[in-house]
Order: structure tokens, then sequence, then C-alpha cells
């Protein structure tokens, strides 16, 4: 089985087609939150993941464009863009950023899906000592998670601990990493960022989860980012949120 595994689109629609059409045909859909904020097509994303996605998470930006919680704690430029997107989104499409649930759920017999921290949906990891904890309590041997924007993970087995990042040769073409997950060993996974990746790689990044080769595809590709920068800018949202597309920070 080959599953698809998206964080972070934050309707940024370019770059989820180009992922989609760069992913080609998988058995399934896993969506690890954060399909809106930021970005100027949030409703076009939402209608994409609702037709595709076979499990779903809330992000935290999930949960504030839908008027859930409040955006206090949001920097002023992701509060602005957050106000925004509630207004933009349509009414069909914000009960279901309301009804998507809070992970951990349940991707497979062996993996499972948050946004954050599989002990807690806001929690960013980003380093092994943010992993440490996670991996000895998770209740799966493979949590795929998302919130930090940069992509790879952390693995443990016994008392070895190790980080995982993919490196790449350029970044301008796609590319591909293969990373395994041997049954035994215990992984923390994040695809990284769709549609605003925090790496200083602007490529779009996702994951392809192979579960008869136990193992994890990272992949990076390219989208046409001036088209993304653009609708941004003619939504009149933050002109930061459209210059840092270019920067993948």
């Amino acid at each position: 089985m080959r599953v698809l595994v998206l964080s972070d689109i934050h309707g940024n629609l370019q770059a989820l087609e180009a992922v989609l059409a760069s992913a080609g045909a998988v058995d399934f859909l896993w969506n690890l939150g954060d399909v809106v904020g930021y970005g100027a097509n949030p409703n076009e994303v939402v209608n994409l993941m609702r037709a595709l996605a076979q499990v779903n998470v809330r992000g935290n930006h999930d949960r504030v464009c839908c008027g859930l919680t409040t955006s206090q704690g949001f920097n002023p430029v992701a509060a602005q863009a957050a106000a925004w997107t509630q207004r933009a989104l349509t009414g069909e499409n914000l009960q279901w950023l309301r009804d998507m649930p809070q992970g951990p759920v349940i991707g497979d017999a062996r993996a499972m899906c948050a946004h954050g921290s599989p002990l807690h949906e806001d929690t960013y990891i980003v380093t092994m000592r943010d992993a440490w904890t996670p991996l000895q309590q998770m209740e799966s041997e493979v949590t795929f998670f998302g919130h930090t924007h940069v992509q790879g993970g952390f693995s443990q087995r016994d008392h070895e601990w190790h980080e995982n990042r993919p490196h790449y040769a350029t970044t301008d073409q796609a590319e591909m990493r293969v990373f395994d997950v041997p049954a035994g060993t215990r992984h923390l996974i994040n695809p990284g960022s769709v549609g605003q990746p925090r790496d200083r790689d602007w490529r779009a990044a996702y994951a392809i989860y192979d579960t008869e080769g136990a193992k994890v595809e990272f992949h990076r590709v390219p989208y046409d980012v001036r088209a993304a920068q653009a609708a941004i800018r003619a939504a009149g949202l933050p002109d930061r949120l459209a210059a840092r597309l270019a920067d993948g920070r």
C-alpha cells in the first residue's frame, strides 16, 4: 500500500496541485492538518482534501480559521491571514474544518497521524530532545506529524536514537530520498510542508509511506511559486506571506 502523506498545505493551491501530479496514483491520502491559513485559495484546497483524503487531522490554523479558537498567540501576520481565511471560506468548508478530529488518529495498523506531537497537537517537535518523550510514549511504532514545516524525522530502537534529514542535490528539480522504517523501530516522520516550507528549500514537500516495503519516500517538487505569490497579493494578504515562499522560510 502506498500512502500519500501531506501536511501544512496552508491554502497554497499551486503547491498542492504540483504535489498531487508528482505523487501520481496512490492507495490512500493522509492529511496532517493546517490545510488553510496564509495562502489565498482556502476553498479550493479544502475541496480537494474533502474529495481525496481518507484520514484528516486538524491543525492549529484549521482550528483558528474555522472559529473554534481565537488567534491569540498568533503573530499579527498569521492572525490577519486567519481572519481573512475565515471570511473567505464557504459555510460547508468551515463546517468540514470544525468537524476534523484532533490527533492523533489511526492511519493503519502500524501508524498514527498527528499535527504536532502525538502527545499534544500544538507542541512542536524540532530536535531530538523534543522527540525523546513522544517516541517512548506514543501508542504506535510510527507517527506522522507536521506543524514545524521541516521535512525529516526521528527514530529509536533500544538505546539507539537517530535524527534523519533528507539531503538533496538541487533546489530546482523534483527529487526523492528513501528512509527505511523497519518493524521493531519507533519513528516520528514529518513529510514537510506542501505550501510553506521552512527549511530553506522553496519546493513543495511531501512523503509517500510504502507499507509493504517498510519505507518512507521524502519528496520535493517545484511548483509555480510566482502564481501562488500573485494570488496572495491579489487577495490583499500581507506581502510577507508571498515573499517568504521563494525563500523557503
